[in-house]
């Protein structure tokens, strides 16, 4: 993660002058519940431990179960808001931040979250995940329709280009929205959302994506018919894994995947748990609510509501 550096030594000196042991161990469990500073540490437990020694420990622990940033973002919130009606002043944290910015990463003030400094990277665990982590997640599936009719009916430079256009209209929309690109494979992909306001995200990237490739369409596309697509918006527990075709394995993929196919084509579809999170400006533009294997889920088509 990049954050055994300047990050990593601003925390260790934060929280050696500004907190005494048995706070410093009570905000590392907010992030990890489990947390046992002697586990590491070869003393038994309650015995007596420095100031500088517990946070050496804690931030090497906190870097090494992938929560490090987690921990720091705790430390902002308490900074800013107390904790359990105590107010705690943590002297340095400004450093921290400004080495976790130093590090690739930046940090919105309005969500309380850092996130991966686009500008230098895009990573598929947004630089915050390990393998194994399983958090909430909305996911977002497309799937270009009549794909097969349009290879057989264009030329392949033409084909090449449409598709390289796509990517890009895809690619655009999802990382502007902090979202990641998981997979694209033919002419489908996945994208997935974990910060921020995620079911916006999702959602709205998915118009941005249709409202784009309408306007594609008209104006630029050089294939000789529209290219058409069917995207679907779904939320539910997502296990992280490096490996691409593990991440395909998630049952909430799965039911992502079964929703994209009852879209119709230029149509985003969105589960029921996705829907309920949307404000009601943006349920004006959806359909009513239809019933699907996986359970209800609305149509959003751009220019008109489903009928």
């Amino acid at each position: 993660m990049g954050t055994e550096n300047f990050a990593s030594r601003f925390c260790r000196k934060c929280l050696s002058q500004s907190l005494p042991v048995n706070m410093m161990i009570r905000f590392a469990r907010i992030v990890y519940p489990e947390y046992n500073i002697y586990r590491h540490t070869g003393l038994s437990e309650g015995m007596p431990i420095s100031n500088q020694n517990a946070a050496q420990r804690i931030v090497s622990d906190m870097i090494q179960y992938g929560c490090f940033i987690d921990f720091v973002e705790a430390l902002i919130r308490i900074d800013a808001g107390g904790y359990m009606g105590r107010r705690y002043a943590l002297k340095g944290l400004n450093d921290v931040v400004a080495g976790l910015i130093h590090d690739g990463y930046s940090y919105d003030p309005v969500l309380g979250q850092f996130f991966e400094n686009q500008r230098e990277r895009i990573s598929p665990n947004w630089g915050r995940l390990k393998a194994g982590d399983e958090r909430k997640m909305t996911l977002l599936r497309l799937d270009m329709a009549g794909s097969s009719v349009l290879v057989r009916q264009n030329l392949r430079h033409n084909i090449e280009k449409a598709y390289a256009d796509l990517r890009s209209i895809v690619n655009r929309a999802v990382t502007s929205r902090l979202g990641r690109l998981w997979n694209w494979e033919g002419d489908g992909a996945l994208a997935a959302f974990l910060f921020g306001p995620m079911e916006k995200s999702a959602v709205y990237c998915g118009m941005d994506i249709l409202h784009e490739l309408f306007f594609y369409n008209k104006l630029k596309n050089p294939l000789n018919s529209p290219i058409s697509l069917r995207i679907a918006v779904h939320i539910g527990p997502v296990r992280y894994s490096n490996d691409e075709t593990e991440r395909m394995k998630n049952d909430t993929v799965k039911q992502t995947l079964a929703l994209e196919t009852l879209a119709a084509a230029n149509s985003m579809g969105i589960s029921y748990t996705a829907f309920i999170m949307m404000d009601q400006n943006t349920v004006n533009f959806f359909g009513p609510e239809k019933d699907g294997p996986g359970g209800k889920f609305r149509l959003y088509k751009p220019g008109l509501a489903e009928s």
